[in-house]
Order: structure tokens, then C-alpha cells, then sequence
């Protein structure tokens, strides 16, 4: 093979490699759009936002290839495709554990997406004192000329499990895997102190919310305020009559 065609095989094969990855990378432009679009409506619409922020990956290829060998499997595109299903990664963190049931419950009722798992480790924490809901979600990907159905993985949490995941994280590195067992004793005392904190923090929520609505001022020239985005508008008085009037359909 001359240097010529070797040239060209390899630009074929990298794009190849560019398109099979860019489908995750779509896929997880289309949840975090997805979540957007959630975190919008509960702002406009509700007193708070369950959802605090989110953060996506993507595995490189040789993360994946490592992947590959570890597993003893056969090193193809489709291969990764059928068993590697944590390429794209997606992490939504909430403010309460109510609030990572309630976005799972949202995003199952989407059509166009389908769970393929649940790993509820809130409910069944793993031995080291890991808590957090993971999903697999298969996502359609649009393509030019085609549908991909990519799978991708997410992950719910609240603030105080995503702290103590950093930090178990960032100690696991350290010790390259090896921690001393009186530190995994006080990780796992960590982490019930976490789950602590959580219930103690909705709770406390859910006094507030009981205190706001013992003390609901009627404004009614608040309630006929209408922001959308960066717009403001005026409700009239006479839409809000008529709606009102008809029943809903």
C-alpha cells in the first residue's frame, strides 16, 4: 500500500469515526435541550426550579477502545454501539430527592424518547454510600440522510450527592483506586450525612411552602403581568374573562 491510498484509508476511517461520535454528541444537544425547555417552564410557571444545572461528556475513543479490551470485546463501531452505553453522559443535578423522581417521571413521559434502564441507587445505594438515579435513554438522532437511535446515559442527583460523588471521585484518584479502609469508613460516613442533609433540606422546603401559602397576597395587577424570555406583557382583563367562561376541550 502506497503512502497515497494509506492517506486516504486513514482520513475515511477518521471520518467515519468523527460521524459515529457526533451522533452522541447530537443526541446529547437534544437532552439538554429537552432540559432546558423543562427548566423555562418551571420558572415561568412555578415558584422554583428543581433543576440547578447540568453537565454533559463525551468518552474519547480511547477511553472507549479501553473500555473494549477490559471487556474482552470485539473492537468495531458496532460492537461499541450494542455494549458501550455510557459513551455520552449526561448529569442532572436538583435541589431535593422529590425533584430527581419527578424529572425522571417527566422525561419518561416524553414520546420520542425510550428508558431502556433504571438504576435507582437512592433507593439502593451502592456499598461505598454512592447515591444517584441513573437512566438509559435512547434518543433519535436526525441525521441527513438517516435516524440514529443513540444511547445515552443520565444521571440525577442533588447538590449534596454530586459534592460527595466529586469528592469520592477526586480520593479515588488519588489513591489510584487503593483508598486506606479507615478513609472508606469515613466516605461512608460521609455519604450518610449527605442523605441527612437532603431530608432535612426538603423538609425545611416544604415548611416554607406551607408559610407562603398561609400569607398569598391577591395582586391583581401582578397576576395580569406576563413575562416570557425578555418580554413583557399586559394580559387584559377581557381574555382572562373569556378564557375563564369556556370550558376546557
Amino acid at each position: 500500500m502506497n503512502l497515497l491510498s494509506s492517506v486516504s484509508q486513514f482520513q475515511q476511517l477518521k471520518q467515519l469515526i468523527t460521524r459515529f461520535m457526533m451522533t452522541y454528541k447530537f443526541a446529547l444537544d437534544e437532552m439538554e435541550t429537552k432540559i432546558e425547555i423543562l427548566k423555562e417552564e418551571f420558572q415561568m410557571l412555578h415558584d422554583y426550579n428543581p433543576i440547578e444545572h447540568t453537565k454533559s461528556r463525551l468518552k474519547s475513543p480511547e477511553s472507549i477502545m479501553n473500555k473494549l479490551v477490559r471487556k474482552n470485546l470485539e473492537i468495531s463501531l458496532p460492537s461499541i454501539k450494542n455494549n458501550i452505553r455510557d459513551i455520552a453522559g449526561l448529569r442532572i443535578t436538583c435541589s431535593f430527592i422529590k425533584d430527581i423522581y419527578l424529572i425522571s417521571e417527566m422525561l419518561k413521559r416524553q414520546s420520542d424518547l425510550k428508558v431502556l434502564e433504571v438504576k435507582d441507587y437512592i433507593k439502593n445505594p451502592k456499598p461505598n454510600g454512592y447515591k444517584s438515579l441513573h437512566m438509559l435513554i435512547e434518543v433519535p438522532v436526525f441525521l441527513s440522510d438517516r435516524v440514529e437511535h443513540v444511547c445515552i446515559e443520565v444521571q440525577i442527583r442533588t447538590i449534596a450527592m454530586d459534592f460527595w460523588a466529586s469528592l469520592e471521585h477526586k480520593i479515588f484518584y488519588k489513591y489510584n483506586a487503593a483508598v486506606p479502609e479507615g478513609l472508606l469508613q469515613e466516605l461512608k460516613a460521609a455519604a450518610d450525612s449527605v442523605t441527612a442533609l437532603d431530608r432535612q433540606m426538603e423538609r425545611l422546603h416544604m415548611e416554607m411552602g406551607e408559610i407562603k401559602g398561609d400569607n398569598v397576597i391577591d395582586a391583581e395587577e401582578q397576576l395580569r403581568m406576563l413575562q416570557i424570555d425578555n418580554q413583557q406583557f399586559n394580559i387584559p382583563i377581557a381574555l382572562l374573562e373569556m378564557i375563564g367562561d369556556k370550558p376546557d376541550n
